[in-house]
């Protein structure tokens, strides 16, 4: 993902991905990072454990010697692979955990015959999913995200960049299928809306309802959609 001025003028290299290709079967531990070779590098783990950490606490309650702890790394090393610090980690967190959720939907939502069925399918896995980990593995950057676009202008520019990603990707899934290009988009930024919501609300309460239901309305209005071409 191209980097953007509001990126730290010191951001270190992407952290080196293995994509998810079109049509794939999900993993289910593709929503994380995922190293390129088998053996991660000290910068990798470090990435990798942020991302966890990041979704389950939140940035301001994950510390730096949490961090490497986590990530079995010295403590040196975070500064020198991040001479930004936490903020340009994070930021770094956000465009490559981002960038592989994006591809774990399209992973879940390709292999149908029809986009309907691949929209329901997408929200009941996450809602299976999330119920597994025990209501803590959500959206890996939703929470990263709320505290800190008001306070940090590279990490909001992150967020930013990979939510405009997301909807280009389903956009384009839903012009694949006949839905014209303004069209698909705006359905493409409600689908992710309700997605991102429920899983608010599926969190407090402990129970998939909101993910059901805003399956259920997201799958409706694709049907719609179609129905108007």
């Amino acid at each position: 993902m191209s980097s953007s001025s509001g990126q730290h003028a010191d951001a270190p290299e992407p952290v080196e991905v293995r994509p998810a290709g079109r049509g794939a079967a999900p993993d289910a531990d593709a929503s994380q990072p995922q190293a390129a070779d088998a053996a991660p590098t000290t910068k990798e783990r470090i990435v990798y454990a942020s991302a966890e950490l990041f979704r389950r606490q939140g940035f301001s309650g994950t510390g730096v010697k949490q961090i490497v702890a986590e990530a079995k790394a010295p403590f040196g090393s975070l500064y020198h692979h991040f001479p930004g610090g936490k903020e340009q980690l994070g930021e770094q967190v956000i465009r490559i955990a981002g960038g592989m959720y994006g591809q774990l939907v399209a992973a879940v939502i390709d292999p149908h015959a029809d986009i309907v069925s691949g929209i329901e399918e997408a929200f009941r896995l996450a809602g299976v999913h999330l119920a597994d980990s025990g209501w803590a593995d959500a959206c890996p950057i939703a929470t990263i995200t709320l505290e800190t676009a008001s306070s940090s202008e590279a990490m909001r520019t992150a967020s930013r960049d990979v939510f405009e990603a997301w909807f280009a990707a389903l956009a384009g899934r839903f012009q694949e299928a006949g839905i014209p290009a303004e069209r698909a988009r705006s359905l493409a930024i409600s689908t992710l809306a309700l997605l991102e919501g429920a899983f608010i609300f599926a969190r407090a309460a402990r129970t998939t309802e909101a993910l059901d239901a805003a399956g259920r309305t997201a799958a409706d209005a694709v049907r719609a959609a179609l129905a108007e071409r």
